[in-house]
């Protein structure tokens, strides 16, 4: 062995992280960091695992609303700081599986007899994490309901997912699930898919489901409306962090899924990462990889690249869980810091046709996740060459990829797991919840809260106003079209142009109101009417 070869050997294992508690191994000997920046960041990192066992205990982390933050309790309900918390956990998992065995045995049903399908309609940690698990853990032969998602206010993707389901509207099942039951994009779809079956001369009532905050807005419409059933989604849990509550659980049991593997393997994880000591835990040390690569900034990107198609969801389940959780305008002392980590992500070895070029020889902002499965399947497999098989190709391509990355100094962690089932699974949903609490206090920042998607919100309904204005006062001056500086100033001074113009073209492509427009050149000159 030549002494390139020797020395990349005794990085990897003394960097290299076995977890046979959690059947899961650890790579990080691919990064650029040495011993003495662990050394530097050990204090940080106790700290900030000082502060995750107060959370634990019940500590207000999510400050902004003064909430305690619980999604640990989930798999570990003895955990909790109330016997009222541990005990409402226990017994919606009980009701679960009841409820679950009673749709399977065909005891409820809809108006055409037993469900055979499961329409999940939220948006966010209410439809990602489900969407996740259902690819990963999912056997199309073999689940108990068919699986459809309407995760948007897009009207042309409703209208796909239910001409999807056709005339078996009578046989759907259908969960809403949001928090507040206020979440306008998961009502648009109730109210939508309630008119689809009020046209197919159904109740929606006898079909729906609802996972929501006690007292909530939807609450409120589900009981008053007599649904099958509720189930909750309690304040101290975050939607990023929601999978392993109902908002996961009941569209899990209801496919026939291993629920109790999946909390099983999560609370292995925890346990595994409340180690103090930070060179045995798997996800402080992700979370000082983060910190290693961006400088505590955040400056490089990471991709997410699985090679198995069953954790393809997973970079956008990861989206979600890190972005929202790390990107963040100002920190703990209310300092300017625009924190956060992007992440994006497709699968291997689909990567070695899309993007991999890019991250091989072009701008190097990025450092990469791998996820790799030593389990290739569960049947037997053919040769497609001499002594050869689909998986090693498979895992020839993840290897390749990997070493073409490191040879032009592209940074890489590996991730290995022993097969994608319900255990595993638990088991990096867990990883990476428990890598972004800790890396959160390292950078300190509040990882629990997200003012950002609260100020969008906001400005959505500002949009929705202006439009209601634009269209009245188009209505009421029908014989002159106008162009949107017109209107803007008809409206007064509040009122932005562009923001007109843009509504305006949005009123007179989908048809509504009456609105046309008469184009004219340049585009933004043009003049709407109605008619």
């Amino acid at each position: 062995m030549n002494d390139q070869l020797s020395q990349r050997w005794e990085r990897f294992t003394k960097y290299h992280l076995h977890c046979p508690e959690i059947g899961l191994s650890l790579d990080i000997s691919r990064m650029t960091f040495d011993d003495e920046f662990l050394e530097k960041l050990e204090p940080a990192m106790k700290k900030a695992q000082a502060e995750m066992a107060e959370i634990e205990q019940g500590a207000i982390a999510n400050r902004d609303e003064n909430r305690m933050v619980g999604h640990y309790w989930l798999r570990n309900p003895a955990l909790a700081p109330q016997p009222e918390i541990t005990q409402a956990i226990e017994q919606t998992l009980v009701k679960i599986e009841k409820f679950a065995e009673a749709i399977h045995a065909g005891s409820i049903r809809g108006a055409g007899g037993g469900f055979e399908n499961l329409l999940v309609i939220g948006i966010g940690g209410s439809a990602l994490g489900p969407q996740f698990v259902a690819k990963a853990l999912g056997h199309p032969g073999k689940r108990k309901l068919r699986l459809f998602f309407i995760d948007n206010t897009d009207p042309d993707g409703i209208d796909q997912t239910l001409a999807d389901i056709g005339q078996a509207l009578s046989k759907t099942l259908c969960l809403v699930i949001s928090k507040s039951g206020g979440t306008k994009e998961t009502r648009n779809g109730m109210l939508e898919v309630k008119r689809a079956y009020e046209k197919g001369g159904l109740q929606f009532e006898q079909h729906a489901v609802a996972i929501t905050g006690e007292g909530s807005e939807l609450d409120k419409l589900a009981e008053q409306g007599r649904w099958l059933e509720r189930f909750p989604m309690w304040d101290w849990v975050g939607g990023r962090t929601s999978e392993l509550s109902a908002v996961g659980l009941l569209p899990a049991a209801l496919q026939g899924l291993d629920i109790k593997g999946l909390l099983e393997g999560a609370k292995l994880c925890d346990e595994a990462t409340r180690n103090p000591e930070l060179w045995r835990n798997p996800a402080a040390l992700i979370a000082a990889m983060w910190h290693a690569s961006g400088n505590g900034k955040g400056i490089k990107d990471m991709v997410v690249l699985p090679y198995k198609d069953r954790l393809e969801l997973f970079s956008k389940y990861l989206q979600q869980l890190i972005m929202e959780s790390l990107g963040k305008e100002q920190n703990r002392d209310e300092i300017v810091v625009n924190q956060g980590l992007a992440v994006y992500g497709n699968k291997g070895s689909t990567d070695q046709h899309a993007y991999v070029q890019q991250l091989r020889d072009g701008i190097n902002n990025f450092f990469v996740t791998f996820i790799n499965v030593l389990e290739d399947r569960t049947s037997e497999s053919i040769e497609v060459d001499p002594g050869v098989m689909t998986g090693d190709y498979l895992n020839g391509f993840f290897m390749g990829t990997r070493e073409a990355l490191y040879q032009n100094q592209r940074q890489s962690i590996t991730i290995t797991i022993d097969r994608v089932d319900a255990k595993a699974v638990g088991v990096l949903i867990a990883l990476f919840e428990r890598a972004v609490g800790l890396y959160a206090s390292v950078i300190n920042i509040n990882a629990y809260h997200q003012p950002g998607v609260e100020a969008g919100k906001r400005a959505a309904a500002g949009v929705l106003s202006l439009q209601a204005r634009v269209i009245k006062l188009l209505q009421s001056n029908s014989i002159r079209a106008m162009t949107p500086i017109q209107v803007a100033e008809k409206l007064g001074g509040d009122a932005d142009p562009e923001a007109v113009f843009l509504i305006c073209e949005h009123l007179a492509g989908s048809k509504r109101a009456g609105v046309q427009r008469i184009k004219a050149d340049p585009l933004w000159s043009s003049s709407y009417q109605v008619t």
